[in-house]
């Protein structure tokens, strides 16, 4: 969602050495059954093929026991989590990872999880004389919190309409539903909403901007692990991309299930779930799927991290290179792309 929705930008330097260290001496104490942690699992679409995976059981067939998936509302949480409680896996937003490892978090990306932003919509009302990001010029854009996802998205939205930022009012809602009750009573004019709360409002609200249409691929969210906290667990890690990469290729084959599995875990209606399904897993920006087996798309990658300068949510050089780890994906997508 997950670049997800709504994520903490900053990870306390002090929470995460801590939880390094809690994570080294849990080593100490074998365990059979694991714990694994995604941001936003229960809202946001990135974390949809994990639902899928837990209960078609494709977890344990490889060989990964997950008993349960964490959630938190934001990257930096999700990474404390993740090292605090000793959960040998997370995804989470490109931002998080970074800011964690530029604060001495030792975590690498394991794999390429949510390949593009292709969840997002823009959307006015009915009667709304808006028809294209042309006509924003002058009006009132919703976004969720400053320096998040919706925020570098919709500058990203307004240049390919020939805008800038300072040509509309950019407006903060707090959240995405906090953005459709603002459009709702007039507060905006366009705000973002994304799957699944596409699926659910679609009939209400009409779009005037799809990001698989007008954003190019970039990584929306990733797999990672603890670096050298996760010695010893290197084949649950393997099975838990094993599982998901099942898990994102019965949806395709079987969407309608799919989104039956995920209604229940993400508390919506079937009909919902199931639309939500359908219109991801046909979602293909510049040929790249939205939910992806697990490679590494490194292009992608940097350009996640340009947005993510161009509002201030990262600083500093990156060494995308440096990020990455491929000894737990498949043979066939361990080389870059």
């Amino acid at each position: 969602m997950t670049m997800q929705t709504d994520t903490n930008r900053r990870i306390d330097r002090m929470a995460v050495l801590a939880g390094a260290a809690l994570f080294g001496l849990a080593l100490a104490a074998p365990a059979s059954a694991e714990e694994i942690v995604v941001s936003n699992y229960g809202v946001s679409a990135n974390g949809m093929p994990y639902a899928v995976a837990m209960e078609k059981g494709f977890f344990k067939e490889e060989g990964a026991n997950v008993t349960g998936i964490l959630t938190s509302a934001g990257g930096g949480t999700t990474l404390r989590n993740m090292l605090a409680g000793n959960a040998p896996y997370a995804e989470v937003n490109p931002n998080a990872v970074i800011a964690a490892v530029q604060q001495g978090a030792d975590i690498k990306i394991v794999a390429g999880t949510v390949l593009t932003v292709a969840e997002f919509i823009w959307a006015v009302k009915p009667d709304s004389p808006i028809k294209s990001v042309k006509d924003l010029k002058g009006k009132k854009m919703g976004y969720t919190n400053p320096r998040s996802t919706s925020q570098a998205l919709a500058t990203l939205v307004l240049q390919s309409g020939g805008l800038k930022t300072e040509d509309v009012e950019l407006v903060k809602t707090g959240g995405f539903g906090e953005g459709v009750a603002a459009l709702d009573i007039g507060l905006v004019d366009v705000t973002p909403i994304p799957e699944p709360l596409w699926a659910k409002f679609q009939s209400k609200y009409r779009a005037i901007a799809k990001a698989s249409d007008l954003l190019p691929p970039m990584a929306n969210v990733l797999g990672v692990a603890a670096g050298a906290g996760a010695a010893g667990k290197d084949d649950f890690i393997k099975g838990v991309i094993r599982a998901r990469r099942r898990a994102v290729d019965y949806m395709a084959k079987n969407p309608d299930e799919s989104g039956d599995i995920i209604a229940k875990v993400y508390s919506l209606e079937p009909a919902v779930a199931r639309a939500a399904v359908r219109n991801l897993i046909s979602s293909k920006t510049n040929g790249i799927e939205y939910w992806g087996a697990g490679y590494i798309h490194m292009e992608g990658l940097q350009r996640a991290i340009d947005v993510q300068k161009m509002v201030g949510a990262i600083s500093g050089d990156i060494d995308t290179a440096k990020l990455v780890d491929t000894r737990y994906l498949p043979d066939d997508l361990k080389a870059l792309r």
